[in-house]
């Protein structure tokens, strides 16, 4: 007998696949552990959305393995354990609100009451309507409510804010945080690294099909290893960006940032350069900053 709980809810182990010449993941190894939230992040083509198809048992891989809940993804024994958000939907835009979300919760045992879902979702008073005549973020909003609907133990989000403004954007991440404390991992892909920042347990980074770097949020920012200076300063963006240790110039209103491997050189030449600098501030760097550092190179592989 497999002792469940020591088994991984999803797996890929040295997990290759490929669309033509194009190598999508190169071994992959990945493991989505129970109470936690694991952000996927990486540029266009990284790999990501391939690496939750694989997982989910939508696309088997040309080499290696994929489980989920400890035995090959399509078995029904994993999916009624499982909820997914894809980013392509292909649900019927004629079929009502609540229609949707009764059929998908026929598909499980225990599933959440119609009111629950609709609430969560932020759907109440869209009941009737045909999904044809949601906009797109009130689309996404039901997507993510069928996705969570049969209370599943692991659900995948496929960049599920997309579309959603700022105001959405939280009130789905609240949700998702409720659905954390109350049992239910998650494994997401996103394009917005705050929203990594604010969600993830364990942030993966892929680039051209391998992960380069994985650990939590602040293990990523240190790999960065980089220092964020902000000021007033007469030195232009051209004066700056040839300072030794200078990553990154951005001129804005309220003054300058520069990111710079080497800040305490870079601080010296710049008092040098103008005596007259002001309101000097230097922060870690950021995720943003650990996500341009770490992907744009490419041959790095780490492991925080």
């Amino acid at each position: 007998m497999v002792n469940e709980s020591k088994v991984p809810l999803a797996e890929l182990r040295n997990a290759h696949k490929s669309y033509g010449p194009v190598h999508a993941l190169s071994g992959c190894n990945l493991q989505i552990h129970p109470g936690e939230v694991v952000a996927m992040l990486g540029p266009n083509g990284a790999g990501k959305t391939t690496a939750v198809n694989l997982m989910m048992g939508l696309l088997k891989p040309d080499e290696g393995q994929a489980q989920l809940f400890g035995v090959a993804p399509r078995h029904a024994r994993a999916r009624i354990r499982t909820g997914v958000m894809l980013q392509v939907s292909g649900v019927p835009d004629t079929l009502r609100v609540k229609e949707h979300i009764k059929l998908f919760s026929s598909y499980y045992p225990n599933p959440m009451p119609l009111e629950r879902v609709l609430a969560v979702s932020g759907l109440k008073g869209l009941e009737n309507r045909s999904f044809g005549k949601l906009s797109g973020g009130q689309k996404q909003r039901l997507l993510f409510g069928l996705a969570i609907c049969g209370r599943p133990e692991l659900v995948f989000l496929d960049e599920p804010t997309v579309g959603l403004d700022v105001e959405a954007r939280r009130a789905m991440w609240d949700e998702i945080k409720d659905l954390v404390q109350h049992g239910t991992s998650v494994a997401l892909t996103t394009h917005y690294l705050e929203e990594a920042d604010f969600l993830a347990d364990r942030i993966v980074i892929l680039n051209k099909g391998k992960i380069i770097a994985e650990g939590s949020p602040e293990q990523i920012k240190t790999l960065a290893a980089k220092k964020c200076i902000r000021c007033y300063t007469s030195l232009n963006a051209t004066q700056l960006a040839v300072l030794p240790g200078v990553v990154s110039v951005r001129e804005h209103r309220h003054g300058v940032e520069i990111l710079t491997a080497m800040a305490e050189e870079t601080l010296k030449l710049m008092f040098t350069k103008d005596p007259g600098l002001s309101q000097l501030e230097i922060v870690g760097a950021g995720l943003e900053e650990a996500f341009l550092n770490l992907t744009q190179d490419n041959d790095t592989e780490v492991a925080a």
